[in-house]
């Protein structure tokens, strides 16, 4: 931690340096970090706020000879690698964890103090002086998580190790290690190589979230009475439905169409259906939503659909996908929208560019031969994931993913 920083807007940030070495809180290791993950921390970090998905920021990368020595895969292949820092910021860097420790400590004097210094300074529509303030900081929590884990999942990203430490207490992104951007719809895709168990897999990722809500409730427990411990459990059990209904919103916003609540049933059945064809299909997570919007309705039965829509060209060799567009078509006609309303509120919602691993792999090799350029066209080119860009298309970046990529890995190293 460096300082902080306050911008023309008058917003608050907290800098961190990630890499720059040994600190009081390094444990066993080096406090160092090495290029290739500190490139995927610094393109992630902008990816996803160009996403629209609360997150840290990362302002700069700097790269050096010096030597680290690293076990990617904990192995015993251990090699040098060059070292790297990033200099990232967030309104806040505190945690779930943060408040899990003091309670576990008892330490619940400091566990009140921090508490209020968080709901003050991060959590201003609370007033500081109700009894009921924990309450509504946990409800408030839940309800900010919830949103965090439902963007997530509609762009398929998965965060590779969520644990309560690694949990903003403002539901921010933070702590990108062994990330990954789903590519084939897989509900078990797991990007760290690490979690042997998929304990962390996409499909996962909401129950975690209520995991780790569970463990905030818990460390929350000394500032409570009995009654609002009582009510701390059932504002937890909440997260559910806020979280279906959160999903069910966003999800059918890729598909261009408006939450109504007489309509929960079909458009859930709609959804179930999209996901369980694109899992047996294998199709592209991002561009199938993507080409469902950039094609007219009218033309997305399997014979209108060209080999330019790849990934909706394989989704529509599945067996149920005539007939489910002909429930898309139909549910869409219920909303009264113009196909060009469809289509706008689509390419809105559904980006044309992630960062999938084997771009960010094409860019960590270049940058370890201090050639930044690639970094820069791929840096500019994700700050505008929802436009088509001429570059982007240029360098593949839309593309099926090359063969090669399928072999990649990463680690919580990474």
């Amino acid at each position: 931690m460096i300082g902080e920083y306050v911008n023309q807007r008058g917003e608050r940030y907290e800098l961190q340096l990630k890499g720059s070495g040994l600190t009081p809180y390094s444990r066993r290791g080096d406090g160092r970090a090495v290029i290739r993950s500190s490139v995927r921390e610094f393109l992630c970090s902008e990816a996803m706020f160009y996403l629209g998905i609360p997150t840290s920021r990362a302002a700069t990368l700097l790269v050096s000879d010096d030597p680290v020595v690293r076990d990617m895969f904990y192995d015993g292949h251990r090699r040098t690698e060059r070292g790297a820092i990033v200099l990232r910021l967030a309104e806040s860097w505190f945690r779930i964890g943060s408040l899990e420790i003091l309670t576990d400590s008892k330490e619940f004097e400091l566990l009140k103090n921090l508490t209020d210094f968080v709901i003050s300074h991060y959590f201003k529509t609370i007033n500081l002086s109700s009894a009921d303030r924990y309450l509504e900081f946990f409800s408030t929590v839940v309800q900010q998580t919830a949103d965090m884990i439902v963007l997530w999942q509609s762009v398929g990203f998965t965060h590779g190790v969520c644990n309560t430490d690694n949990f903003s207490l403002l539901s921010i992104t933070i702590d990108y290690g062994p990330f990954g951007f789903m590519e084939e719809y897989n509900p078990d895709f797991v990007p760290n190589t690490s979690d042997d168990e998929g304990r962390y897999s996409y499909e996962k990722q909401p129950d975690v979230g209520y995991f780790n809500l569970n463990k905030l409730r818990a460390a929350l427990e000394p500032l409570l009475t009995q009654q609002q411990r009582k009510q701390a459990g059932q504002i937890l059990n909440g997260y559910i439905d806020i979280y279906k209904t959160k999903f069910l919103k966003l999800f059918l916003k890729k598909l261009g169409l408006t939450f109504d609540i007489k309509n929960i049933e079909e458009d859930e059945q709609l959804i179930a259906i999209l996901l369980k064809m694109m899992s047996e299909t294998k199709s592209d997570f991002t561009m199938t939503f993507r080409q469902l919007g950039e094609l007219p309705i009218n033309k997305l039965n399997d014979y209108g659909i060209t080999k330019f829509y790849w990934a909706l060209k394989k989704l529509s060799k599945h067996k149920w996908y005539t007939e489910w567009i002909s429930m898309y078509k139909e549910r869409s006609f219920k909303e009264r929208k113009s196909e060009d309303e469809r289509q706008e509120i689509m390419l809105n919602t559904n980006p044309r560019y992630i960062l999938r691993n084997w771009i960010a792999q094409s860019v960590i090799e270049k940058v370890e031969k201090n050639d930044f350029t690639y970094l820069n066209q791929v840096l500019k080119i994700l700050e505008r994931p929802f436009e088509y860009q001429d570059e982007a298309e240029a360098l593949g970046l839309a593309s099926p993913p090359p063969e090669w990529s399928k072999q990649l890995k990463v680690s919580c190293s990474s």
